[in-house]
């Protein structure tokens, strides 16, 4: 029998038409075309997390409308459910593209330039592209430099489309992405820049405004894609034409992979699963973007990255995350510079979640109001649906990845609040590895009392309970690698506080761990540790009654009292 012949893993690549000549595997999202196509409004909003496909899909829209590529639609959709299904509008369109990242913000000036390049770049390519098309090309394409700004250039486009009877497809791609520069400023210049840029007359309103006022005598689609909605609310009546589709039931997979797809793309690449040696759903699994949604969704990139080195390395990965990943430090500390930022953030990743509602539009102005923050958090893929609770949504850490940035930003925070904290990598591998190896707890325990804990700031023993203690630990613990720790796992009956699980690249470690943790102030008589201690050593019992953590000749277990931020009492040998 021939072997199977696989095929690439499109990993990095958001460019359809090379994907789909070049023998990388897709999966298909076409069957959202149809859908979209048949919305009632021509004029579509529709936002996700950075790194989750949203590039590709725009280039997949621009590949099936554009009239330049109607001799290529059998080779470039024939085979997927477009393909199959073509509805009345395929390659009618002139695409014309707007990508409004990597814009400079650090002045007025220096915004204004780039933003009305950006527009000049996109005319200038759009008449090229369909010099066939227009009856005036030259006329055009010559006038596109001679105009003073990108936005009285959108003019051309519009005249030009009305003359010659074209419909134009207008794709804008990171429609936010210099809004949420501005905001992460967090100071009075960058929301004053960016209230100017959209306010009435501004660069931005203006751009919008011009398509807005097009779509009255030109034949238009346009769809607009960022993080999140915070720019369209601000921009008001400038553009008020769209239709918001992010929360919609029936778009919740059309960007991310389903378990099934994840299925599919092992199969057609070749992904060897004898080298998936973590769970895949706890780590890059469980996004919904509405509580009715047929299924959670992976983040595609985290997914594509894993599989890429297992291709590429024929082993089990080194790296189970990719740090490409993360969230901007800084801008997750700016939007936290307020107290109660500040306070829900840690919150949230203390009860590792919180109950809100998802609100659909708010305001530069808005972001200090808790909801609202909640909400932006939501947008970028820091928190997801759990489930429904009393008519507003428990919003929840998506999977293992994610909270992995929550437990980093939670260190260089406390770090920050707490100079005295020092870090010394050399004897805390030490540390760590003499709990894998020899079983010996004491020694990590005893590094990050004298290291972190006695340490503490005022504002950190504020907040000093179970919860934050479990925070740190597993920051620590996260930073050395040997484990991969995990916090409230489920063992049945019962959650541990942390579960320390051997890393997948390191099957020599002699023993996995159980902890329970409790805390009591300082001064606490021995009658009350006692008390905590018996709470804990029955619940270690529960979890090593469980089917996932009994019988384990490699698993230890401890109950860990922390008294104040300086003293603790260790109870283990409890298996």
């Amino acid at each position: 029998m021939e072997a199977k012949k696989f095929k690439r893993l499109p990993y990095g690549s958001s460019n359809y038409k090379s994907i789909r000549t070049e023998n990388y595997a897709y999966v298909d999202k076409t069957m959202y075309i149809e859908m979209l196509e048949n919305e009632t409004n021509k004029n579509l909003f529709f936002i996700r997390p950075r790194k989750f496909g949203k590039s590709l899909f725009f280039m997949t829209l621009s590949c099936y409308y554009d009239m330049n590529e109607a001799e290529n639609f059998e080779q470039l959709f024939g085979d997927l459910y477009i393909g199959k299904h073509p509805t009345p509008e395929k390659n009618s369109y002139a695409m014309l593209k707007f990508d409004f990242s990597g814009l400079d913000t650090s002045s007025e000036e220096g915004f204004r330039y780039s933003f009305n390049k950006k527009v000049q770049d996109a005319i200038r390519l759009f008449f090229q592209n369909y010099q066939s098309v227009f009856s005036d090309i030259e006329y055009y394409l010559d006038q596109v430099g001679k105009r003073t700004s990108g936005t009285t250039s959108m003019d051309l486009v519009f005249n030009a489309a009305e003359i010659d009877k074209v419909k134009i497809y207008f794709i804008i791609d990171e429609y936010d992405h210099f809004a949420n520069d501005l905001i992460a400023m967090g100071n009075r210049l960058g929301k004053d820049f960016y209230k100017t840029m959209v306010s009435a007359n501004g660069l931005v309103r203006d751009f919008y405004e011009r398509i807005k006022n097009s779509t009255k005598f030109v034949s238009s689609r346009t769809f607009i894609t960022g993080i999140s909605p915070v720019m369209l609310d601000d921009l008001t009546s400038g553009y008020n034409i769209s239709t918001n589709l992010t929360l919609h039931e029936k778009y919740n997979e059309m960007m991310g992979f389903t378990k099934k797809e994840i299925e599919w793309l092992i199969h057609e690449t070749g992904v060897n699963p004898d080298f998936i040696t973590v769970d895949m759903e706890a780590y890059y699994d469980g996004y919904l973007f509405n509580k009715n949604g047929a299924n959670r969704v992976y983040n595609p990139a985290m997914v594509l990255y894993f599989f890429n080195q297992i291709i590429d390395l024929h082993r089990v990965p080194d790296s189970i995350i990719d740090e490409n990943l993360k969230t901007d430090y800084g801008r997750l500390q700016k939007l936290t510079q307020n107290d109660s930022n500040r306070a829900t953030l840690i919150q949230i990743i203390k009860d590792e979640g919180v109950v809100a509602e998802v609100l659909k539009k708010f305001s530069v102005d808005t972001l200090n109001n808790t909801d609202y923050f909640i909400s932006l958090l939501f947008y970028m893929g820091l928190l997801t649906i759990k489930e429904a609770v009393m008519g507003k949504t428990l919003l929840g850490i998506p999977n293992y990845s994610i909270r992995t940035l929550y437990w980093e930003y939670v260190m260089k925070f406390v770090r920050e609040q707490s100079p005295a904290m020092t870090i010394e990598t050399r004897y805390l591998d030490e540390a760590i590895t003499a709990l894998a190896m020899e079983g010996d707890l004491e020694r990590f325990i005893a590094y990050v009392s004298e290291h972190a804990f006695s340490k503490l700031s005022d504002y950190d023993l504020q907040r000093f309970d179970e919860k934050y203690i479990q925070i740190l630990l597993l920051a620590y613990l996260f930073m050395s690698r040997i484990y991969v720790p995990m916090s409230e796992y489920e063992a049945v009956p019962g959650r541990a506080d942390i579960y320390l699980q051997r890393s997948p690249t390191l099957p020599q470690i002699k023993y996995e761990w159980v902890f329970e943790l409790k805390y009591c102030k300082a001064g606490a008589k021995s009658g009350e540790i006692a008390k905590l201690q018996k709470e804990g050593e029955e619940q270690i019992k529960q979890y090593l009654s469980s089917h996932r953590l009994g019988n384990r000749p490699d698993l230890k277990a401890a109950v860990i009292v922390f008294i104040g931020k300086n003293k603790y009492r260790i109870f283990k040998n409890l298996v």
